[in-house]
């Protein structure tokens, strides 16, 4: 498991620095299913997650609400029959921060083998 899920997001403030072009790569080995993938210029971490059915990917979308809260973190969280797609991101800073990484490794800890 990666040392990020023993970390606790920091509040993020419009001012907070964007993980750098060199920071990126170090932190993306840490978290090595999710994608980054960039929307309307705003840099994101994806991953979809699937599940033999819809109650199943309810219940970890509900996890992941869950863990969201805990952190004062939140993603967006596309839940469909049988898979749920997370996206994590800071809004405020519009791209991605360490709490995103934290966060996406964190979400990995709670997602079922």
């Amino acid at each position: 498991m990666s040392e990020l899920t023993e970390l606790k997001c920091e509040a993020c403030n419009i001012d907070a620095p964007l993980v750098s072009a060199e920071e990126m790569p170090v932190l993306l080995k840490d978290i090595p299913q999710w994608r980054k993938v960039t929307r309307d210029g705003i840099d994101q971490l994806e991953r979809e997650f699937t599940f033999r059915n819809f109650k199943l990917a309810w219940a970890f979308a509900n996890q992941v609400a869950e863990l969201a809260e805990q952190e004062g973190h939140h993603p967006a969280i596309l839940l469909e029959w049988g898979k749920v797609t997370v996206t994590w991101w800071s809004h405020k800073i519009k791209g991605l921060h360490k709490n995103d990484f934290i966060c996406a490794a964190k979400t990995d800890g709670i997602a079922p083998e």
